[in-house]
């Protein structure tokens, strides 16, 4: 199996309970569970780790070369603001799905821009708790193509 590290950005913690109109009823640990196991029917062993905190976002990050196989990304509002977090993905030169559960391109304008896009293998937003379903089936696509794009 291969190993994929799902990293949840700021204020994901309070899924479920955050803007359910926005974010749905899913809470953080309904998505952990859900990643798991479909990682499981796709090949991939899932981890999880979520901050509030850039930094330890980065950390994760670095901490995956070598260890990680891929990411699957939900940097939340660090998405629209982390030129930081961009170069991480580009050091560490692992294949990482950018998601996002509400569609950003249909939000406020400054949520379009994203700065994980440049970097990543693609983009799936919009799909609520799917979303993640989606990444982990094209990450595990990606690497089992051998890491064609």
């Amino acid at each position: 199996m291969r190993n994929v590290l799902v990293l949840n950005g700021p204020n994901l913690n309070l899924l479920g309970t955050r803007q359910p109109e926005v974010y749905g009823s899913t809470t953080l640990q309904m998505v952990e569970d859900l990643c798991v196991q479909h990682g499981v029917s796709v090949g991939l062993q899932v981890s999880h780790l979520q901050s509030n905190h850039e930094g330890a976002l980065i950390d994760a990050i670095h901490a995956a070369r070598g260890v990680q196989d891929g990411l699957v990304l939900n940097a939340g509002a660090f998405t629209h603001t982390s030129v930081a977090l961009m170069d991480a993905i580009a050091s560490v030169e692992l294949p990482v799905v950018e998601v996002h559960l509400s569609n950003i391109h249909a939000r406020e304008a400054f949520r379009h821009k994203s700065f994980i896009a440049p970097v990543a293998l693609g983009q799936i937003c919009g799909f609520g708790a799917q979303s993640y379903v989606l990444a982990l089936d094209a990450l595990a696509a990606h690497l089992t193509a051998g890491g064609a794009a």
